[in-house]
């Protein structure tokens, strides 16, 4: 943790007007610096802008001079070719203070995400004092058994086996043989054919049947002789 505060050194509880001479011994703070490069970045564009508009107006200078007017048109292009070589420097100077101040910008921020770390570490190392690992793993063991015992309920109550144990398995599997041979009775009963209930004539029917029949030919054949 140490080495974390050591990588600011404002951080210390010491007096203001003591940071303020270091400072001003170490120098300007990060944002001065991005603000003074950002100021001369302006001030160099401008500049920049108004030797572009210089170049043209001395190749117009030169255009309408020609060969009519060449001294003229000649001391035009000798300015025109001055100007281009300081639009040449500027333009290498705006690169250097852009890559300066590109550097400086990550530098910044990079120190501030130091910071805000630092910060963020002694605000874990104040929230670990306060934890006792002993009940940490004792508090974990608890939960541990607790979870145990949930599991045990869980299991006995999606089994229960213990349900119904009072009656006889056997008694109960002659009782369901019983209704099966019942149910299969029943079934055989209405399938086999029913006897039909119609008798037999009696011999004295049939006889009593012969005699009149016996009749009638005798009364034919009287009939036929006479």
């Amino acid at each position: 943790m140490n080495k974390f505060s050591n990588f600011f050194k404002g951080d210390s509880s010491s007096s203001s007007g003591s940071s303020r001479s270091r400072s001003r011994k170490q120098g300007p703070s990060p944002q001065e610096a991005l603000h003074r490069l950002r100021e001369t970045e302006e001030m160099l564009t401008k500049k920049q802008e108004y030797l572009e508009n210089r170049i043209q107006r001395e190749l117009e200078t030169a255009r309408r001079s020609g060969t009519k007017n060449k001294r003229v048109a000649l001391q035009a292009l000798k300015r025109k070719k001055r100007l281009e070589k300081q639009l040449a420097q500027i333009d290498g100077t705006l690169s250097t203070i852009e890559f300066q101040r590109e550097a400086l910008e990550n530098a910044n921020t990079n120190t501030e995400v130091l910071k805000s770390m630092g910060y963020a570490a002694k605000a874990i190392k104040a929230v670990h004092e306060h934890i006792d690992l002993d009940k940490i793993d004792e508090m974990m063991q608890d939960i541990k058994e607790q979870q145990e015992i949930a599991q045990e309920i869980s299991d006995a109550i999606s089994h229960p086996a213990a349900f119904g144990s009072e009656f006889d398995e056997d008694e109960l599997l002659a009782e369901l043989e019983e209704l099966e041979q019942e149910e299969l009775s029943k079934k055989m009963t209405k399938v086999l054919p029913k006897v039909p209930a119609t008798s037999f004539p009696s011999r004295e029917v049939k006889t009593k049947k012969k005699t009149k029949e016996d009749d009638a030919s005798l009364k034919h054949l009287k009939a036929w002789a006479s």
